[in-house]
């Protein structure tokens, strides 16, 4: 189990940054995103592996003028 956004979330073996974006539907381009307070670049959100009870935290940016 980890918690994304302080929501639980089951977890499996080898699960990615972008798979918790896909189970969680999030599709907005400009997120920052921290695995156990460590920043993850966009580049890395396929190869980046969650540890079982990390704590994820997806924040949505939100630009304008």
């Amino acid at each position: 189990m980890i918690l994304v956004n302080e929501e639980p979330l089951n977890w499996h073996a080898g699960m990615t940054v972008r798979d918790i974006l896909r189970v969680r539907n999030y599709r907005f381009p400009m997120l920052v995103i921290h695995v156990n307070d460590v920043l993850v670049a966009k580049a890395d959100y396929d190869t980046t592996t969650v540890p079982d009870g990390a704590v994820v935290k997806v924040i949505h940016l939100i630009s304008g003028g």
